[in-house]
């Protein structure tokens, strides 16, 4: 059985056990989540929701927060003399699936 959730404006294909890694929420490491944006549900049958299942959800566990490699950005223009170097990394949230409602 899995299923497809939507969080952050992304969307996951998710089974139980598997651990995803989303945009940073705010949540205690620890913590249970339930995701209620659930778009579909494949089992014995397949659900599609228009946009979202009627009573489906998924329920998660916070496993860490991290960030993910630091990408640099480079401007240069020859003519002005001009250089500039910016670094950024992005924040993340490790999810654990524990199981599927539907």
């Amino acid at each position: 059985m899995y299923a497809i959730v939507e969080t952050c404006g992304k969307q996951y294909r998710v089974s139980e056990g598997d651990v995803i890694e989303v945009d940073r929420l705010k949540a205690d490491v620890g913590a249970e989540i339930t995701l209620d944006r659930v778009l579909l549900v494949h089992g014995d049958q397949v659900q599609v929701g228009c946009p979202c299942v009627e009573g489906a959800s998924v329920k998660a566990k916070v496993v860490d927060h991290t960030r993910g490699p630091k990408v640099i950005t480079f401007k240069y223009r020859p003519t002005r003399r001009m250089r500039r170097r910016v670094g950024f990394r992005h924040s993340h949230t490790q999810l654990e699936i524990l199981g599927i409602q539907a």
